[in-house]
């Protein structure tokens, strides 16, 4: 038999052993872009499921592993489970995962808990109810609305791990105590910008007031860009290497806090600059304010906030870091002091750091939990 047979047969026999989804008669086999990770909710040992199984599927699994929430499914039409053991085990950017991970009779296993492996094109036909109508991660960034099939298909409810045209929008620290289980079965976890620019603008509004403000994030690159030139049609500069540029790209991270604190809609907006920095960003938020205030008292606000009802959401550093000092950092947002200005008592810059996927990964778990409590 030939080296390239058996190549052949392996991936056959991986192919095999993985679930099918209904009616694709063993469709493992298809490699079209579509699936999504899926993780559970519960804290205890309710189940859960998953979307894709990309950067942020892999962390928030992490996430959840750490935090006690029991993953029961991934579904992903691009990998079997034979490669996502290794695409699990070993990232570039947060090391190696350090408990045990293999693949067993088509599942995914962790530290010994079998997880589900699906390979569906579509999340309508996700067999969701055969492990236990799970709490579902939709983290493809491709379906985003709240018609994209996950509650046919037998998920309880539904968190988009991304910025949603129509879904509900909740950053945790911020609005959640808005959710309404009766209503609400898919919702968005917004974006990892937004995520820390809310926590931040919450504390400045209430204590001081945001007449207006213009953000700014320096946000490493992501998978959506290019490592070297190549085409890019919706805008020409997102398209120029990643690692050789800093490119100026659009956000709707700003507008976005307009939606989790209804009195900054039309106050905010903002841009990104694409760097060429694998994790961690920070944002810079310059804002006039409704009561002058000199930039001690604004600290003072920030720190007592990051100590008080937003400990684990913000935090709070007066040390002289840097980006990669918060690789791993599962805060939202955490404040720079001694990297913030004031013009004047009115007009200040305020600079906060964050995690882009893990902390971004934390909060997605973090909601997961906040829903399933409130459904009891």
């Amino acid at each position: 038999m030939s080296k390239r047979d058996i190549v052949l047969t392996n991936v056959t026999v991986v192919q095999l052993l993985r679930q099918p989804c209904p009616g694709e008669g063993g469709g493992g086999a298809t490699w079209e872009r579509g699936g999504r990770v899926v993780g559970p909710p519960a804290a205890r040992v309710h189940e859960g499921g998953g979307g894709r199984f990309g950067r942020i599927g892999r962390l928030v699994l992490r996430a959840c592993i750490q935090k006690g929430v029991k993953v029961v499914a991934v579904n992903d039409p691009f990998i079997d489970p034979e490669y996502m053991v290794y695409m699990f085990k070993y990232d570039s950017t947060h090391g190696r995962y350090k408990g045990s991970v293999e693949h067993r009779n088509g599942k995914l296993v962790v530290d010994n808990q079998e997880i589900s492996v699906f390979q569906c094109k579509q999340p309508r036909d996700i067999p969701w109810k055969s492990v236990g109508n799970p709490f579902v991660v939709e983290s493809t960034g491709v379906y985003l609305s709240l018609e994209e099939g996950h509650i046919e298909a037998g998920a309880l409810r539904v968190v988009i791990s991304a910025p949603s045209p129509d879904a509900p929008m909740f950053v945790m620290g911020v609005n959640e105590k808005s959710y309404d289980p009766a209503s609400m079965k898919v919702v968005s976890n917004a974006s990892c910008t937004t995520n820390c620019l809310a926590p931040l603008a919450k504390v400045i509004h209430e204590r001081f007031g945001i007449v207006e403000g213009l953000m700014t994030t320096v946000h490493s690159y992501t998978a959506t860009q290019k490592t070297v030139d190549g085409p890019s049609k919706k805008a020409w500069r997102d398209g120029r290497g990643a690692h050789q540029n800093i490119i100026p790209a659009s956000t709707g991270a700003a507008k976005a806090v307009g939606k989790v604190i209804p009195d900054l809609k039309g106050k905010l907006t903002g841009m990104a600059f694409r760097v060429p920095t694998p994790d961690v960003s920070v944002v810079d938020l310059t804002c006039r304010l409704a009561q002058p205030t000199p930039y001690e008292a604004i600290k003072e606000a920030i720190k007592a906030a990051a100590k008080g009802p937003l400990a684990g959401i913000l935090a709070y550093t007066e040390d002289e870091v840097v980006s990669t000092d918060f690789v791993g950092n599962t805060h939202s947002s955490i404040f720079d002091a001694n990297a913030g200005i004031a013009l004047n008592n009115s007009f200040v810059k305020l600079i906060s750091w964050y995690d882009n996927e893990f902390g971004y990964s934390h909060r997605v778990v973090d909601l997961l939990r906040y829903m399933f409590n409130r459904d009891q």
